[in-house]
């Protein structure tokens, strides 16, 4: 769908079912009140999804097959001779995730071990198809990381970006230009830093 979209039904359901799960949990939220956010009866929703259970996973896989092809497209799209470029796109990629979609960012902390085992596996695997995508873009710009220390650097990069549910209000917070460009710097420095690191092994 594109940003300018009119979103399908389907959509609109899924968008406010990742909202209510996060503020409320998974159990805490019935087809009866999802319904109601999008103004459908609750028995109505069974003809978009078999359930709350089809919703989240559909949620959770969703966000990480998104993830996964937006990171292989921008990987494409930079220049694959500047190295800088395909970090820094990448790095932009995933701030835009983390400041629009923050109710998948609690809900895969919260409701991941909630999936069938089926489903929560290709998350996994999506995840760790992203996460590769990561190293090799850092070890091409800082030859000094080993695969290792790349990986570790990146899951906490990512810590650092998906902290956006937990940092207050937006109110409280820089505008979204100003958002994104900090924590573009955050991450640019964290990789900098543990490429600088002297205890390298």
């Amino acid at each position: 769908m594109t940003p300018t979209a009119t979103p399908t039904r389907r959509e609109q359901i899924l968008k406010e079912a990742a909202r209510l799960f996060a503020e409320r949990g998974f159990h805490g939220v019935g087809v009866d009140e999802i319904g109601a956010a999008v103004g459908i009866s609750g028995p109505g929703l069974y003809r978009h999804f078999a359930g709350k259970d089809a919703m989240l996973a559909e949620l959770l896989v969703g966000i990480s097959e998104q993830l996964l092809e937006g990171g292989r497209q921008r990987t494409e799209a930079a220049d694959r001779t500047a190295p800088e470029a395909v970090l820094d796109s990448l790095i932009a990629g995933h701030i835009d995730f983390a400041l629009d979609d923050r109710p998948l960012i609690t809900l895969h902390d919260r409701e991941l071990d909630r999936l069938r085992d089926a489903d929560r596996k290709r998350v996994r695997r999506l995840q760790r198809q992203y996460v590769e995508l990561w190293v090799e873009a850092v070890r091409r710009l800082y030859p000094e990381f080993d695969e290792p220390a790349a990986r570790a650097t990146v899951h906490a990069v990512f810590g650092l970006l998906n902290s956006t549910p937990h940092l207050g209000r937006p109110g409280a917070l820089p505008g979204r230009a100003g958002m994104s460009e900090l924590l573009h710097r955050l991450a640019r420095g964290a990789f900098a830093a543990g490429a600088g690191a002297p205890a390298r092994g």
